[in-house]
């Protein structure tokens, strides 16, 4: 039933994809004509490396930033259960309120972040009003709100490891990073693949925090798959063009889950 129900969606977007529709009671057969404009379409490329940038920017910096702060945590002997609570409150946040409350706190005449600047004599900076900045303040904001998620699933990994391994490599007089290089990370790499598999997922269907804070501008630099999506669907009334950037986008991220699976499987072999 679960994969009858997941294998539907994908079926009738690609069904809806070969037809000329704008939601209305005209429906004509086109064929693979969405698919052919779309790959023809400098936009569309532009916007997929978008996509690409954002998640594989976000992924990469969530990743090492969680596993420094689990590999800290883990160490704490006093305060942890604290830090971990509070590390985690960004998780409770949906999306469109991170996005608002990111709007507030850059904007260039009321946000405490401007201020703050001003007091160092720096800014004020448009932090979404520029193409050079505003796909890397969006990157920071996902990384504040999900590295939580990264950092939690890793410590908990660290809390499971044996303590034999590294203890008597200490009584062997192996330095922190040698035992950690050497022991730690290989027993938590299938945990790492594991995030790793997860964040490239979701970093990959971004939508609320770009919907909220730029919708997909300046221009079309913070623009993604799954804004332009909307846009096609919503604002222009191309449902069948709107599917095909689906079925485009989710071969996409079926390649890269393939991809992720195999390179973990050639390292367990």
């Amino acid at each position: 039933m679960l994969g009858a129900s997941s294998l539907y969606p994908f079926a009738y977007a690609l069904f809806i994809s070969l037809f000329d529709w704008n939601w209305g009671r005209s429906m004509s057969f086109i064929g693979l004509a969405n698919y052919t404009r779309l790959l023809g379409d400098v936009e569309f490329w532009l916007i997929m490396k978008n996509t690409l940038v954002f998640a594989t920017s976000a992924t990469a910096i969530e990743l090492l930033l969680g596993l420094g702060i689990a590999v800290a945590v883990d160490r704490l002997r006093f305060g942890a259960t604290l830090v971990r609570t509070l590390l985690l409150t960004p998780l409770m946040i949906s999306g469109i309120i991170v996005a608002l409350m990111s709007k507030v706190m850059l904007d260039s005449f009321l946000g405490i972040v401007n201020y703050l600047l001003g007091l160092i004599g720096v800014g004020p900076s448009t932090f979404y009003g520029t193409e050079a900045t505003a796909m890397f303040t969006i990157v920071m904001v996902d990384t504040w709100w999900q590295t939580a998620f990264v950092f939690i699933i890793l410590l908990a990994g660290l809390q499971s490891l044996a303590a034999e391994p590294r203890e008597a490599a200490r009584l062997d007089g192996a330095s922190e990073w040698r035992i950690f290089r050497h022991i730690t990370m290989p027993q938590l790499a299938p945990l790492l693949l594991t995030v790793l598999i997860i964040r490239s997922i979701d970093t990959l269907k971004v939508f609320d925090i770009v919907f909220g804070t730029t919708g997909g501008g300046p221009g079309l630099a913070t623009e993604v798959a799954q804004t332009l999506a909307y846009r096609t669907a919503f604002a222009y009334l191309q449902i069948g063009r709107a599917m095909a950037v689906m079925v485009l986008f989710s071969i996409l991220v079926l390649a890269l889950c393939a991809l992720y699976l195999r390179l973990g499987s050639e390292r367990r072999d």
